[in-house]
């Protein structure tokens, strides 16, 4: 179903508003000045009734189950997996294209599984009102490895990611508060979100285990970089750790490609990549970290060096990066898709 769009400004819902992920749209929107001409926003029962600001006006959060999504023409949604199953499909067969950024629909065929930067033919592929967003850790992964992989054909990467607590949520981030806080003080840490203490210490990324010992969100890096990619043949291995730092994930990445790799070449090519910036200083080891990348949206790269323990060197790179999960791992990514659905109406 297509129609009409006043590109003076669109329809749009806002679904997960009062989540993390949820506030960080509201922000990415007004910061991008994104045109809207009427928004609803959208929450759980237990969060309807609230009143949000946005724009010099104020909006009562709809729960989300009861919304008629007739005539809105963009949803984002941060409501979760399961909500996201039961919702995204009853708002696209009214006719609005939704951006969902949890995992439900991104392996699905027929769904495009979209980072800008990178597939942004891909949105005008989708074969129904669905575009996906990938997993915070494969964005923040992509953006820099995309320019590297189209110019020297990327063979296999192997990244350990270093996650913040608010890729969990907010009850997440107030967990790290508390547990610091009663740790400090000489107090049991008290684990409630997650499985382990948090405060002073890092563990296993906290989803399940599958048979091979990968966990959910490695599985996600390994598909979903192949599905972007469109290359089913480049080696992929994660291993994600959660970190005690409230936001942004960092990752060590380990690269080998098909061809030589020059280190001047690659940072020219980093260098030029949209929603990459290099932080790279050697004399005074001043690089990427999650303290600088947060409320960012640009990839920050650094420790570009061979790796000399590879068996062809000349073609092995690794560097570090950092990336703000809540803008462009998902608000960001999101409200950047919806500006080239805008696009394509507009053509």
């Amino acid at each position: 179903m297509t129609r009409e769009t006043n590109l003076e400004g669109v329809n749009l819902v806002v679904a997960g508003v009062t989540g993390a992920v949820g506030q960080e749209f509201l922000r990415v929107l007004e910061e991008r000045n994104f045109p809207i001409r009427r928004l609803a926003l959208l929450a759980s029962p237990r969060s309807a009734g609230k009143i949000i600001p946005f724009r010099g006006k104020e909006y009562t959060v709809e729960t989300l189950e009861n919304f008629d999504p007739s005539g809105y023409d963009i949803a984002l949604f941060s409501a979760g997996g399961g909500v996201s199953k039961a919702q995204a499909p009853r708002f696209a067969d009214a006719g609005v294209v939704v951006v969902d950024n949890s995992s439900a629909f991104r392996m699905e065929p027929d769904v495009p599984l979209v980072i800008p930067e990178v597939n942004p033919e891909s949105v005008n592929k989708r074969k129904r009102n669905i575009i996906a967003n990938p997993n915070c850790s494969t964005i923040i992964a992509l953006v820099p490895l995309w320019p590297l992989h189209r110019h020297f054909g990327l063979k296999r990467v192997v990244i350990a990611t270093y996650q913040a607590v608010s890729g969990a949520g907010a009850r997440a981030l107030e967990e790290l508060r508390r547990q610091t806080e009663r740790v400090l003080r000489g107090e049991d840490a008290r684990p409630e979100v997650f499985p382990h203490p948090i405060a002073f210490n890092l563990f296993s990324h906290n989803s399940e285990i599958d048979d091979e010992g990968f966990n959910l969100e490695e599985r996600k890096m390994i598909r979903e970089t192949h599905k972007i990619f469109e290359d089913e043949t480049i080696g992929v291995c994660a291993t994600c750790i959660r970190v005690p730092t409230f936001r942004s994930h960092a990752e060590a990445i380990n690269t080998e490609f098909a061809e030589p790799v020059d280190l001047e070449e690659v940072r020219f090519l980093l260098g030029k990549a949209p929603g990459v910036r290099i932080v790279d200083d050697r004399a005074s080891n001043h690089f990427p970290m999650p303290l600088e990348a947060s409320d960012q949206d640009d990839i920050l790269v650094g420790r570009i060096r061979r790796d000399p323990s590879a068996p062809r060197p000349e073609n092995a790179l690794a560097f570090f990066v950092a990336g703000d999960q809540l803008r462009k791992g998902a608000a960001t990514n999101a409200v950047q898709i919806a500006e080239l659905i805008l696009q394509e109406r507009s053509r």
